[in-house]
């Protein structure tokens, strides 16, 4: 059995499962000393369902990364169209955020990913633009426990299940 995104029932549970992600991050060894979410919140959220600002420390300096994070719960893979009535660069701006993260159920389409690459490249503001695709993400969350018990249980009782069993063997 592989860890997969059918035990989240819609696009509401996903983002929760993005905001869990961020609010468990800190715990990982990456030098992130605190991590503060803030979600849209309900109706129409312009392009931004989580608002993340991460603080990193360097050993040398501690600084802010804000990041705008939009989710798609999609079967079909993320096109330019899901995405047309946003500026992006703009919406950046506006949160005073450094990049733009969408993270996806499944894929995107070559368009959705090469616009993604020119404004990596072309923005004169140096935001960043990433997309974690659906098993990017699923890779992600396999190392918080806590996360897949909350939100995949029969995948998370499967896996202590096998657990058991490689410990008789």
């Amino acid at each position: 059995m592989q860890l997969d995104f059918s035990e989240i029932q819609n696009w509401q549970q996903f983002e929760d499962l993005a905001l869990a992600y961020f609010e468990v991050v800190k715990d990982e060894d990456n030098n992130i000393s605190d991590v503060f979410t803030e979600p849209s919140g309900e109706g129409g959220d312009g392009g931004r369902d989580i608002l993340i600002t991460l603080t990193v420390n360097d050993s040398l300096v501690t600084y802010k990364r804000k990041w705008v994070v939009q989710c798609k719960f999609y079967e079909d893979n993320v096109n330019k169209g899901c995405l047309a009535d946003i500026n992006i660069p703009t919406l950046i701006h506006e949160y005073g955020a450094d990049g733009y993260l969408l993270i996806c159920k499944n894929g995107v389409t070559a368009p959705l990913s090469t616009q993604f690459e020119s404004l990596r490249v072309n923005c004169k503001f140096q935001y960043n633009y990433l997309i974690w695709l659906g098993n990017q993400f699923k890779k992600r969350l396999l190392t918080h426990p806590d996360l897949l018990r909350q939100f995949f249980p029969k995948y998370y009782a499967f896996t202590q299940q096998m657990n058991k069993i490689k410990t008789i063997e």
